[in-house]
């Protein structure tokens, strides 16, 4: 019963299949083989338009470079107050950027709205000296809350960037989660909704360490090469990380991996929130569920019977935990959960 992190879960076997496949014979290193190159065409055609693709291994990479590339070193990045790029990733982005500044935005849900937008862009200057610069905005989809920016959400926030003279980039460490629920398409959950990069995550989702960064205008690219190599990310032996990226498209792995992630939230969620005392914090639009329990007691008690989860800042009288099923995730485990917690109840 490990809801710890979509993380916790191995590999998906088609993974590891398209791994031993890639480690047949020898390929042109660098991303010069044939691997990489397939992926660039497929995600060209998964989005509908010519993409320039660049494969890393973490998502704190994928962030920071795409991030690093769209803002100058004085510019200043919008994001809501617990996005990852703020809380967890060590001061990469700024690092990475050479000094830009991150800002930070609430939001219900761990959602940017236009009004919380505005209302921050207020406080700049354009062309004041002792200010940074707004730059870019960035969004999590999925977000740090288990929720989904709907399309139309995506362009309500791009207008504002653009009107303004910003970027708009999109941290999709749990992209396919938010696409398995919203049921769009890539190109409309991203650069037909005025999103300019993507961080496309697959790690969370069955792959070994395997992300890329997606900048839907090709030419907004042409220093990420050179930053992606400063940084420690151009992989000699590319090809086993466009394996796993090129393997999680086959077929739509992806969306049924993600989809299998999803139920399983579902199935949690709606199990939890019938049980006294227990309330959902956050709706359930991806596959983590943030659920208040009655009491320590009851956190104590699940914890006891091999229940394991984060509790969700400070653990007071009912303390808030977040569960997050995988692709692994077992319908016996969830019912499992659901046993315990209804003994804790």
């Amino acid at each position: 019963m490990n809801f710890m992190s979509d993380n916790a879960a191995g590999a998906a076997p088609e993974i590891l299949a398209a791994l031993s496949h890639a480690n047949s014979g020898v390929a042109a290193s660098y991303g010069a083989d044939e691997i990489t190159a397939r992926l660039t065409e497929k995600l060209a055609k998964l989005f509908e338009k010519d993409v320039a693709v660049f494969p890393v291994a973490t998502g704190t990479a994928a962030n920071s470079l795409a991030l690093a590339t769209l803002t100058p070193h004085y510019g200043a990045v919008l994001c809501h107050e617990g996005a990852h790029i703020y809380e967890d990733e060590c001061g990469a982005p700024e690092f990475f950027s050479g000094g830009a500044k991150l800002i930070t935005i609430a939001g219900a849900h761990g959602k940017l709205t236009p009004d919380g937008i505005v209302a921050a862009l207020a406080h700049f200057q354009r062309g004041f000296v002792h200010h940074v610069q707004p730059a870019a905005i960035s969004l999590t989809q999925a977000t740090e809350r288990g929720t989904s920016y709907t399309p139309a959400e995506v362009a309500a926030i791009s207008r504002i960037a653009k009107k303004d003279g910003m970027s708009l980039h999109m941290d999709g460490a749990r992209f396919a989660n938010a696409l398995a629920f919203l049921k769009c398409t890539p190109a409309e959950a991203t650069w037909k909704s005025g999103v300019d990069a993507l961080s496309f995550g697959v790690t969370k989702n069955g792959a070994l360490a395997a992300e890329a960064v997606v900048f839907f205008d090709p030419k907004r690219a042409a220093d990420f090469a050179y930053r992606r190599k400063r940084g420690g990310h151009l992989f000699s032996k590319m090809r086993f990380l466009s394996a796993q990226i090129e393997a999680m498209l086959d077929d739509g792995l992806w969306l049924k991996l993600a989809g299998h992630a999803n139920a399983m939230a579902q199935r949690l969620s709606a199990g939890l929130a019938q049980l006294p005392g227990f309330a959902l914090e956050h709706p359930v639009e991806a596959n983590e569920v943030f659920i208040r329990l009655p009491s320590r007691a009851a956190m104590e008690s699940i914890m006891a019977a091999g229940g394991k989860f984060y509790p969700w800042g400070p653990v007071g009288d009912r303390p808030l935990i977040r569960l997050v099923c995988s692709f692994a995730t077992l319908e016996a485990e969830v019912d499992n959960f659901l046993a315990q917690a209804k003994r804790a109840a």
